[in-house]
């Protein structure tokens, strides 16, 4: 699945596959939110090759912190915190007229409201290796029982899984969502013998398409990699979850809110879910990127998943690479600079 026209307006993507000279153009000045210890030395590292120099603060764009975005007109932001609107006029007020947040995915700002009051939203490509290598080994340790195993063997318990693995040349697996993340994944899951299904509003990929119904009828792996959009929003519900094959499993590389939680956890709990493989879940934020040892999380619904043997929650971090990080930064700076020449020039 893509983004449609409109929300590809919306979002102001700026695609630039050459650096800028730091030459060319005069200084660019950037505020670097939400940037952590390696990033930051990445963004240092490369600013001066782009002719920019940067604030940094590894805290996330908020009202008390927008003036140190006074007087510039391009940001960078992470994805793991939600930007307000009341953060977007606020930044509007300071000067600010781009940001580029460094996720494929934009839906963590409201990019409709960001352009009402003057600010283009741009999102970053980096390599669709990082996510689809994850969802690779998300896949084969589900169907080989990884996490019952791994805790066996770490109490000592050396005895044989009463559940036997499944090979993948023996499955039918699903593929939501064939942008370029979805077809690494179908790139490397033709290795492995398997049938493999797509369902994509615009086919891309070289493989057999078919219905969003279709495909959870016949899949053993169910694996998504839509973008997260109003159309998107649970796009696995109680009813298309009940359509799947019975002992089907799930697998979540994409956003959390494209499955119905309750409905995953009610699946898993009857038994008609074989397994699910969860890199993202509704309402991470706040809880995944924290160090939650000695805190309450109120999510009964990632508690009860997580005591499932048959269920792998990582906390968002497929995309986590060196390749992928510095993917990440080189093309915030590339946005943030193609957005001022073109101003210059506009």
């Amino acid at each position: 699945m893509t983004y449609s026209e409109p929300a590809r307006k919306a979002a102001g993507r700026l695609r630039s596959s050459a650096i800028p000279s730091s030459s060319a153009v005069p200084a660019t000045d950037i505020t670097v939110y939400g940037c952590g210890p390696d990033e930051a030395a990445l963004f240092r590292e490369m600013a001066p090759r782009f002719g920019a120099t940067v604030t940094i603060t590894d805290a996330a764009v908020s009202e008390a912190n927008t003036e140190l975005a006074s007087g510039k007109q391009c940001i960078s932001v992470g994805h793991k915190t939600r930007i307000t609107n009341r953060v977007l006029l606020a930044l509007s007020r300071v000067g600010v007229r781009y940001i580029s947040t460094r996720s494929i995915g934009c839906n963590h700002i409201d990019v409709e409201y960001a352009a009402s009051v003057g600010i283009s939203v741009g999102n970053v490509s980096y390599s669709p290796d990082s996510v689809a290598d994850y969802t690779l080994m998300l896949i084969l340790m589900a169907v080989r029982n990884a996490k019952s195993t791994v805790r066996r063997s770490d109490r000592h318990d050396y005895r044989l899984n009463e559940m036997r693995g499944k090979e993948l040349r023996d499955l039918t697996i699903g593929v939501v969502g064939t942008g370029r993340i979805g077809t690494a994944v179908v790139e490397r899951l033709r290795g492995f013998g398997c049938r493999i299904l797509a369902h994509d509003r615009r086919p891309k990929a070289a493989v057999d398409h078919v219905s969003l119904d279709e495909l959870l009828r016949l899949s053993d792996i169910v694996t998504l990699h839509a973008p997260l959009t109003t159309d998107t929003h649970h796009l696995l519900g109680r009813q298309r979850i009940e359509r799947m094959r019975h002992g089907a499993f799930i697998i979540n590389t994409g956003r959390g809110s494209l499955i119905d939680t309750e409905a995953l956890v009610s699946a898993l709990d009857s038994g008609r879910l074989g397994g699910a493989a969860l890199d993202v879940i509704e309402g991470e934020e706040g809880v995944f990127y924290t160090d939650c040892r000695d805190k309450d999380i109120e999510s009964k619904a990632l508690l009860r998943l997580q005591e499932m043997p048959n269920v792998l929650i990582t906390p968002h971090t497929a995309y986590y690479t060196d390749h992928a990080l510095s993917d990440r930064v080189e093309n915030s700076l590339t946005n943030c600079l193609t957005f001022e020449r073109r101003n210059r020039h506009g």
